[in-house]
């Protein structure tokens, strides 16, 4: 059995989730810059067995695609030709990031500590991968 692999992708930054080879909870791996990303990919399926990626969808309140999207697509155009028998799935991605700045709050993390954006954009892919895996129930 593998594990999924999620990704808030950004244009600087992509914050990274993965779940525990048995697919029951998603825990934040680490925020890498974008462009590293297939690199850090290409290694980590090297040592782990990564049977899917979730990529989260970036929509707007209205249902349309944000700007970040082809940002995205381009991404994906370019795993899929590194890694081409790597399974590759979106996952609605809206509200993430407030959860998760949300999620620190609750957590009782201090403001400075909030502030940290690779930390939000882990916690961000957490949440994606997390409803991801409640969606398949």
């Amino acid at each position: 059995m593998g594990r999924i692999l999620a990704l808030d992708y950004g244009r600087k930054r992509t914050g990274i989730a993965v779940t525990d080879p048995l697919k029951i909870i998603a825990n934040g791996l680490t925020t890498v810059r974008s462009h590293d990303l297939l690199n850090f990919i290409s290694e980590y399926i090297s040592k782990e067995n990564v049977e899917l990626v979730v990529i989260g969808l970036p929509k707007q309140t209205n249902n349309e695609l944000s700007e970040n999207e082809r940002y995205i697509s381009q991404f994906i155009t370019t795993l899929k030709r590194k890694l081409p028998d790597l399974k590759i799935e979106r996952f609605d991605e809206r509200f993430t990031s407030v959860m998760a700045h949300q999620a620190m709050i609750d957590g009782g993390l201090k403001k400075k500590d909030r502030q940290n954006k690779e930390l939000v954009d882990e916690i961000s892919a957490t949440i994606i991968l997390q409803g991801y895996l409640e969606s398949r129930k």
